[in-house]
C-alpha cells in the first residue's frame, strides 16, 4: 500500500536510477519535495508515488521521462 500525500506542491521528480545507469529505460518518479535535498546530501532513501523507494541521484530536465503510475496518480490528486 503506498500513502500518498494529497497536497500537489511538495512533489517533484527526482531520479530512481545511478549516475551509471543511463538506460533509455530511466525514469523520473515524483516524490515529496522536502525530500529530495536530504536524499541527494544524505543518501536516504525516498518513496515514490509508485511505491519505488531509491535515493535521489539526478535531477530531471525539461521533457524527461516520468513514470507512468506517478503521473497518473499526481494527476488524480491534482484533481481534488
Amino acid at each position: 500500500m503506498v500513502h500518498v500525500t494529497t497536497s500537489t506542491e511538495t512533489l517533484e521528480r527526482p531520479d530512481v536510477r545511478d549516475q551509471e545507469s543511463s538506460s533509455p529505460d530511466d525514469v523520473f518518479h515524483y516524490v515529496k519535495k522536502n525530500k529530495i535535498a536530504e536524499s541527494a546530501v544524505l543518501g536516504s532513501m525516498v518513496q515514490a508515488l509508485c511505491g519505488e523507494v531509491f535515493p535521489v541521484t539526478k535531477t530531471p530536465k525539461p521533457g524527461s521521462p516520468v513514470c507512468e503510475p506517478c503521473k497518473e496518480i499526481y494527476a488524480q490528486l491534482r484533481k481534488e
